[in-house]
């Protein structure tokens, strides 16, 4: 147990400096909002406003909704596929000679999962750059 004292504090020191850090943003933080600041920023893409009839909402009740473009989604995913990509062959190449044919099969494995994810974005037009 001695050994995970170390450990267990810094892991403290964390989420103290955690909480500390969410109390003073919202103690010293501006106070003063307007329409612009609540607004979602989703990469610079303008949202595109939909009213439709909301189904609760009682008789003839209009609900707002802004939609984000799927092109926003596509870009997220496709910096996600190459972010994990390269956290999973960086210590595979370095670690290359020690693991022999499982490690080249599970690399194969892994990089045909990326393909696929790959080839779904290229086919949803993800890597087109209007």
């Amino acid at each position: 147990m001695n050994a995970y004292v170390p450990i267990m504090i810094l892991g403290a020191i964390g989420v103290a400096f955690a909480v500390f850090s969410v109390f003073v943003g919202v103690a010293i933080g501006p106070k003063r909002y307007n329409r612009a600041k609540l607004e979602a920023y989703e990469c610079g893409i303008e949202p595109v406003e939909k009213s439709y009839l909301a189904p609760s909402g009682g008789a003839g009740a209009v609900r707002q909704v802004q939609r984000v473009p799927v092109k926003y989604y596509l870009t997220a995913m496709l910096f996600i596929i190459f972010d994990i990509e390269i956290v999973f062959l960086y210590p595979w190449a370095v670690a290359f000679d020690s693991l022999g044919w499982f490690g080249l099969a599970a690399m194969l494995l892994f990089i045909v999962n990326v393909s696929v994810a790959y080839a779904y974005e290229w086919r949803r037009g993800g890597l087109s750059w209007d």
